[in-house]
């Protein structure tokens, strides 16, 4: 049995853990067995700069703050070396990793969670395949604004006709 203090100290790091995973809108579980400190680094660096919290946790801990979460599914793949990515967006922690998996032989997504609920690796895939949002919302708009625009031509078109046949009109009475 743990000391009272070791105890407190890892219900304090699982309650912090699972406000972290309540807060973010999506995560990654990876292996990250057999990631060399170069490639660990450099993984490490890209995901700070893109807004990713990632960290190495213990199984027992990951399972615990996320049944504390709310999410459940994640046991089956809580084996081995962990490491979880958290990110406040649906797809920037998957294609970073994604991308991190395809170059190495080692390194693997084991699941992920998204918006409270738990996804196998073939979904983080997909997820890591997705536009990002900005894509998304730009091509949302450019089809919502393709109809006014084609209406607006039409308009310019009828218009340009309306203003010709004045000016013909015009020239004939002024001849």
């Amino acid at each position: 049995m743990p000391s009272e203090k070791i105890l407190k100290e890892k219900q304090a790091y699982v309650a912090e853990l699972t406000g972290d995973i309540s807060k973010a809108v999506s995560g990654v579980v990876v292996s990250y067995k057999g990631i060399d400190v170069a490639a660990d680094t450099m993984l490490r660096r890209e995901l700070r700069e893109a807004g990713v919290d990632y960290r190495v946790v213990k199984n027992t801990m990951l399972s615990r703050a996320a049944k504390d979460a709310g999410i459940d599914g994640l046991d089956d793949v809580l084996k081995g070396s962990t490491a979880l990515a958290i990110c406040n967006d649906h797809t920037t922690a998957a294609r970073i990793l994604a991308k991190h998996a395809e170059t190495s032989k080692t390194f693997e997504i084991k699941a992920g969670f998204v918006e409270g609920k738990s996804v196998d690796a073939a979904a983080v895939d997909v997820l890591a395949k997705m536009p990002p949002k900005e894509v998304l919302v730009a091509k949302a708009l450019g089809g919502l604004n393709a109809p006014i625009t084609g209406f607006v031509c039409v308009l310019n078109a009828n218009l340009s006709g309306l203003v010709r046949a004045l000016a013909a009109v015009a020239d004939q009475k002024g001849a």
